[in-house]
């Protein structure tokens, strides 16, 4: 078996730092990134992945001592969705993040300690930009495709409006083009379940121990929303764990129960508190049509547009991808559709594997019949 490995790329900017959208210098900045596939000789193959709010780089393929595969391993490789017979696909983590890219966790060369809250708050298009620098590096003047679910979709949406040159097509998948009240209501409660955990000490917490209460409730908090009812009734029901009968106390009694401590234990083992207020904010900050109407943001657009939705999807429901469908057809950009029927909530993207394998597949294969590959 070939194994795939993470790669970083570090780049200096004006001379050795890059100016965020609030204003605020950072560098030099890493991004760790991983890459399938082959570029062609014209290196016009190219798609760019990009990851959700905990993801990070190893979109597919194997680690060596992996026990599990890369996040999205459904969809890219041979005869997959993304074809990487076909075409060269990167995924990059990105700033903010706790892997392999610059962020809250890494060390601040002016102090030679980790940045904690010096880090300054990053958003969407600082995430977008940077990745930017990385495709230059690759010498890629413009992708085939940029492809995002969730936080992923609203960088591959943010790539389409600032770079419109570069980009031949965009999907866009279970995602928005603005974070509502409630959904910022959502993350806000997470952010406080860490930033109310003792052992997150104002950010510096490195070195001293985890927040790990406040992040593993944060993370149940999470999970919630990106299952469905449906789907966490046909999983758990009631059913009670190893008993015959409810313990009348306030141990876990449920499977539900069990399973969310089990996901918000985990999540502390594999990710950085601060990581997490950072992203998570960054999500709550975009807002598209923040500067004007949405149509009018989206007038430059050049790319073909794919857009897919889930019916059970509550947090990211399919009226706001709606909304964009209607923005893009009033500025003429050519935009296709589709809502699938399915269970399984805002992770449908990552487990709704052949029903988008057949719509993305038809979508690219249309995309490709303009562009020589």
């Amino acid at each position: 078996m070939k194994y795939t490995e993470t790669k970083t790329f570090t780049f200096a900017h004006s001379p050795d730092e890059m100016t965020l959208k609030s204003g605020v210098k950072l560098g030099p900045i890493t991004l760790a990134y991983e890459t399938y596939g082959e570029l062609n000789k014209d290196r016009s193959n190219a798609i760019l992945v990009f990851h959700a709010l905990t993801g990070d780089a190893h979109a597919a393929g194997w680690h060596d001592g992996a026990k599990n595969p890369g996040w999205w391993d459904g969809m890219i490789g041979e005869a997959k969705a993304f074809d990487t017979s076909k075409y060269f696909v990167i995924c990059a983590n990105v700033i903010g993040s706790c892997k392999g890219s610059t962020g809250p966790a890494s060390i601040d060369p002016k102090t030679g300690k980790p940045y904690g809250l010096s880090f300054p708050v990053v958003t969407i298009e600082d995430m977008t930009v940077s990745q930017k620098y990385l495709i230059d590096h690759l010498k890629i003047k413009k992708l085939f495709a940029c492809v995002g679910g969730s936080m992923g979709g609203l960088m591959a949406l943010k790539w389409s409006v600032l770079f419109p040159e570069t980009v031949h097509s965009v999907l866009l998948i279970a995602t928005n083009y603005r974070h509502t009240a409630q959904q910022i209501a959502l993350h806000e409660v997470a952010r406080q379940a860490i930033m109310s955990d003792p052992s997150w000490y104002g950010g510096d917490y490195y070195g001293k121990g985890l927040p790990a209460r406040g992040m593993a409730v944060s993370r149940m908090i999470g999970h919630i929303t990106y299952m469905s009812e449906k789907s966490m009734e046909a999983k758990f029901g009631r059913k009670l764990i190893a008993k015959e009968k409810l313990g009348y106390d306030f141990s876990h009694d449920f499977e539900v129960e069990n399973y969310l401590k089990y996901r918000g234990d985990s999540f502390v083992q594999r990710f950085d508190a601060n990581s997490y207020l950072y992203l998570s904010k960054a999500l709550d900050y975009f807002d598209l049509s923040e500067e004007g109407d949405l149509t009018a943001v989206l007038k430059n657009v050049k790319a073909k547009v794919l857009i897919i939705t889930f019916t059970s999807d509550w947090l990211y429901p399919s009226y706001q991808s709606k909304q964009m469908v209607k923005a893009f057809k009033a500025n003429d950009v050519e935009v296709s559709f589709v809502e699938i029927d399915t269970n399984y909530g805002h992770d449908s993207f990552l487990v709704e594997i052949e029903s988008q394998s057949k719509l993305v597949k038809h979508f690219l294969d249309n995309v490709a019949k303009d562009v020589l590959l």
